[in-house]
């Protein structure tokens, strides 16, 4: 089987394709390219520059200044001689108390007291509205004026509203307000944020407390009460911004004549005002009550005036349709004796003590920003009391007006002295207790055709402004003089031997 195969190697056969020649004779080179492109380079320059400088001409101060500071004759021995007494005043003025409280006002000197705008809003004013609060902005620029009614008409269902002025604004239309918050029940009280310019609260004749944002341009209610169990049911005559509970917040503190005094915590988000604590002021819980004439009153303790103290966050004081003037604390934990109306937090008594009762209502309440324990109250009487927090009885009751009511009072945010009040006259009287004088230092004419000036308010941070608001529907801005505004020497102690004399 071995002999029959046997590899063998042959020559190689090959074949010409004839086809692919044939293809290859037929195809042809085709390409394909864009036009060819042309470019250009081009520059813009300015033809011609120039280049220039500006500098005084070089000069030789050099005399002059060896001048200057070459030995003068006799200059070393005059120093050395009264370096002494030099030194001992400074030493003796750096001790002295002549100058204390004194501060100088860079600012020109107004002799005179002069009404520098009057404001009115042509539509309040045709419908017989007035003004029944004033409140500045914490910037001093913005005063929000509230139109309602303090005498007579239907107040709870009459349209009423808010302005506002911008008395730094370039081209101020006394006749325009900047701002018109139509509401639809009359505005009692206003209250500018402390520290947020565009936010005012306000108080209702109807019981509800509403907060407004004046930077919104359509619906500027942040929050407000509603009417629910937790509101007010009779009209709000004060509103306060007062600490929160939370660091940083405020919160809004009303107070009516239905006697309860309320504190609210703003909630932007929902749009309401909710309650987180509550007062009664019930007249069997009121010290030294059973001491005081019962005849006038109910229960309840109608407010009609509320001021916070500046020196105490504890203490405010409040004063009632009946003349009592009562001190209150926030702290108090006394459950009131008020019958429950369907509030949802229980309801505290506050009254730690009560002064020497008025003969009639009191409208307003001050506490001095420069004594802890002064304060002036006006009302029905036509007299201004000056007390101190350490006896019932007043220091100093002063005749504001005869036959005639004190609406407003307002210590003075600069003199410490000085203090203003306005009547039902037409008038603003500003008293100066550094003259000793029973009379007022200044008398204020409102030309208002005799009608009551309802409002008063001192600007905060430009203390020569003083604001007033009158049952005409006019807001008059006077610019004091400047010995109204500027603190004398020795003032503070003055006022501290004012309370000190009589609380011996």
């Amino acid at each position: 089987m071995s002999t029959m195969f046997t590899d063998e190697t042959l020559e190689t056969v090959g074949t010409e394709s004839s086809w692919r020649r044939s293809l290859q004779s037929v195809q042809e080179s085709r390409s394909c390219q864009t036009l060819p492109l042309h470019t250009t380079e081009a520059e813009v320059q300015a033809g011609h520059y120039s280049d220039s400088c500006t500098q005084t001409d070089a000069q030789d101060s050099s005399g002059e200044y060896r001048e200057a500071s070459g030995d003068h004759p006799g200059l070393k021995e005059f120093l050395d001689g009264v370096e002494e007494m030099i030194i001992k005043e400074l030493i003796k003025n750096s001790r002295s108390h002549a100058f204390d409280g004194f501060e100088v006002n860079w600012v020109d000197h107004n002799e005179t007291v002069s009404c520098i705008h009057r404001l009115q809003h042509p539509d309040a004013q045709s419908r017989g509205l007035q003004v029944t609060s004033l409140s500045w902005s914490c910037t001093g620029s913005v005063i929000a004026c509230a139109f309602g009614r303090v005498d007579d008409g239907d107040w709870s269902t009459e349209r009423c509203c808010v302005c506002t002025w911008n008395l730094d604004r370039r081209g101020l239309d006394p006749k325009r307000p900047d701002l018109v918050i139509d509401v639809p029940s009359a505005v009692m009280c206003l209250a500018f944020h402390p520290q947020r310019p565009s936010l005012i609260a306000g108080g209702l004749y109807s019981g509800e407390v509403v907060v407004w944002d004046t930077s919104r341009t359509q619906d500027s209610i942040l929050a407000q009460t509603g009417m629910s169990a937790d509101t007010h049911r009779e009209p709000v005559y004060q509103v306060q911004w007062v600490p929160g509970s939370r660091r940083g917040e405020m919160d809004v503190l009303s107070a009516g004549s239905g006697g309860r005094v309320l504190q609210w915590r703003v909630d932007g988000v929902e749009g309401r005002l909710v309650l987180a604590s509550g007062f009664a002021l019930v007249r069997q819980q009121v010290p030294m009550i059973n001491t005081i004439s019962k005849a006038r009153g109910g229960s309840s303790i109608g407010i009609t005036a509320l001021a916070l103290s500046p020196w105490d966050p504890d203490s405010f004081l409040v004063g009632s349709e009946g003349g009592l003037v009562l001190k209150c604390a926030f702290s108090s934990q006394t459950v009131a004796a008020a019958p429950p109306d369907g509030e949802s937090v229980t309801l505290r008594a506050p009254a730690q003590f009560c002064f020497s009762p008025s003969s009639g209502p009191v409208h307003s309440v001050h506490c001095s920003p420069f004594h802890r324990n002064l304060f002036v109250s006006g009302g029905t009487d036509g007299l201004a009391h000056l007390h101190s927090l350490l006896q019932p009885e007043p220091l100093l009751s002063l005749r504001v007006c005869d036959s005639s009511y004190v609406f407003v009072v307002r210590w003075s945010p600069t003199r410490p002295l000085v203090f203003a009040a306005a009547t039902g006259q037409g008038l603003v009287q500003i008293f100066d207790l550094g003259r000793r004088s029973l009379r007022a230092a200044t008398t204020i004419d409102q030309e208002a055709g005799g009608k009551p000036v309802y409002c008063l308010e001192f600007n905060p941070r430009q203390p020569h402004l003083l604001a007033a608001g009158n049952a005409d529907g006019t807001v008059n801005i006077w610019q004091l003089s400047a010995d109204l505004t500027e603190q004398g020497p020795r003032e503070s102690a003055q006022l501290e031997q004012l309370a000190n004399e009589v609380a011996d």
